[in-house]
């Protein structure tokens, strides 16, 4: 059985990083974790091969080859996964779709036939069967959230590792909370489902066996959703880095009480996290409590953002505007927020209302919904009534985004959050590419960036003073550019 899997083209978005990837010599910022560990779940007899559109062409001769096409994907990889399922229908081959894109968008690929519905590890077995038989089903789905004890080792050896900047690797899925306008749960439930801590430590082993050094980016939806279990996790990797002596570096998503357990941030920071990604959404209380993000009502969110930063990770920040309850100087509000908390990483974004999430069955039932969604986090269409005048919201975040990124604000955000920041042990390793990343920024963003004076002041400056946050500020500054560009274009 020949099995072709196909990942679909990210479009330019926040995090697509694609202005980045020319720095660093990458074609993608991630490979597709879900294909690849669907791989590691058929029968090894099969012949398997991955095509990932971001880093390589789809050819004739892929398709030709393939008995059956699997593809997956994102909301946002909507458009591409159309194009494919064309390019599929045309050589006559049986597309079976998986994944968020079609977990809760099926309905609008009506040319794909066939559908695997949410987590595939209790499903497997049975499409395995059908595919052999050559009898499958219009649709699969398990009435239940499967083990993830169960899940393999993703089959790493389908990528050319080289070509993507982070490896992602799971951990975790479901989150205890239940914000509104978060899909999160209806994919993947409340109750935070574990791996073993030795299961991470064997996937993190065979990714050190291909060859992989750098970053690892756990993509759990809220990676201390089950802290006891989590404090274990953070143990093994302690143990296994003191053993190995590995770089290896982390990066993750977490709720913001994260900052409220000294332990789990001392622990963290001692496994070798550097950045975390918060929901951080927006400092009106009233929207907050509209969208049932109570968690981020319980202390300061700025003080919990300062606290994590002296621990020694970066805060990487999740802002929306567009609730009904914000304020007319909502945008004033939120840049002055993410100024002085020293966010740098500031993704901010319009309210977008997610199939089958609470705030869709909300502005379904009030009548506001106008249509679906991109998916893309920076997109200014707004696809339900809003409160506030819809040109009033479009215009303001936009303003909001370039104000943001502008070099003069960027920069000074850079160096409030270097204040905050208190690296602790080694830094990861200083790898080819980060060099290359290095002399072409004193190209791009020393000689010819429109932000270059501040650029150099903020480089001579941290060298000077601390030279440990050295490397921490030509990352931020390389980022920077990507996310000008990104607002540029909005």
């Amino acid at each position: 059985m020949n099995i072709l899997l196909v990942y679909p083209r990210n479009p330019c978005t926040f995090w697509s990083f694609e202005h980045v990837l020319k720095f660093v010599a990458k074609k993608s910022a991630f490979p597709p974790l879900g294909l690849l560990t669907v791989a590691a779940m058929l029968p090894s007899e099969w012949q398997l091969k991955l095509v990932d559109i971001n880093v390589q062409p789809l050819k004739d001769g892929d398709l030709q080859w393939a008995d059956y096409v699997f593809l997956s994907g994102m909301i946002v990889h909507k458009d591409s996964a159309h194009e494919i399922a064309a390019r599929c229908a045309a050589f006559g081959k049986t597309v079976i779709a998986g994944g968020p894109l079609f977990t809760t968008g099926h309905a609008e690929f009506p040319e794909i036939h066939h559908f695997v519905l949410g987590e595939v590890e209790d499903l497997i077995a049975q499409l395995v069967a059908d595919l052999e038989h050559g009898e499958v089903q219009p649709f699969y789905q398990s009435p239940q959230w499967p083990d993830v004890r169960k899940t393999p080792v993703p089959r790493w050896d389908l990528v050319r590792l080289r070509d993507y900047v982070t490896m992602p690797i799971q951990f975790s899925r479901g989150c205890p909370f239940d914000c509104e306008f978060c899909d999160i749960v209806v994919m993947n439930g409340r109750v935070p489902r574990t791996k073993e801590p030795a299961q991470i430590v064997r996937e993190l082993e065979v990714l050190c066996e291909h060859g992989w050094k750098d970053m690892v980016f756990l993509v759990d939806d809220n990676f201390i959703g089950n802290k006891k279990r989590t404090k274990e996790l953070l143990r093994a990797l302690i143990e296994w880095r003191q053993g190995a002596g590995p770089k290896i570096g982390f990066l993750t998503e977490a709720s913001v009480n994260l900052a409220d357990d000294e332990e789990m941030c001392t622990m963290m920071v001692e496994a070798g996290f550097k950045k975390v990604f918060v929901g951080l959404e927006t400092p009106s209380v009233e929207s907050l409590e509209e969208c049932n993000k109570r968690q981020n009502c319980k202390s300061s969110l700025g003080g919990a953002v300062q606290i994590l930063q002296k621990a020694g990770m970066e805060v990487m920040g999740g802002f929306i505007i567009g609730f009904d309850n914000d304020p007319k100087d909502i945008f004033r509000r939120q840049f002055e927020f993410i100024q002085k908390s020293g966010v740098v990483t500031a993704m901010v974004g319009l309210l977008i209302a997610l199939p089958q999430t609470a705030l869709y069955r909300r502005l379904t039932a009030e009548g506001r919904m106008l249509s679906a969604t991109t998916g893309n986090n920076t997109d200014t269409a707004i696809n339900f009534v809003t409160r506030l005048d819809s040109e009033f919201l479009q215009r303001g975040y936009r303003e909001l985004m370039r104000r943001l990124y502008e070099p003069r604000n960027y920069y000074q955000r850079i160096r409030t959050f270097l204040r905050s920041y208190q690296p602790q042990g080694p830094s990861s390793r200083l790898s080819g590419a980060d060099i290359k990343a290095f002399l072409r920024s004193l190209w791009v963003l020393g000689a010819w960036d429109r932000g270059r004076v501040r650029f150099w002041w903020l480089l001579t400056t941290t060298l000077l003073a601390s030279p440990a946050k050295f490397r921490t500020a030509m990352e931020l500054s390389i980022m920077g550019r990507h996310f000008r560009l990104v607002a540029k274009n909005l």
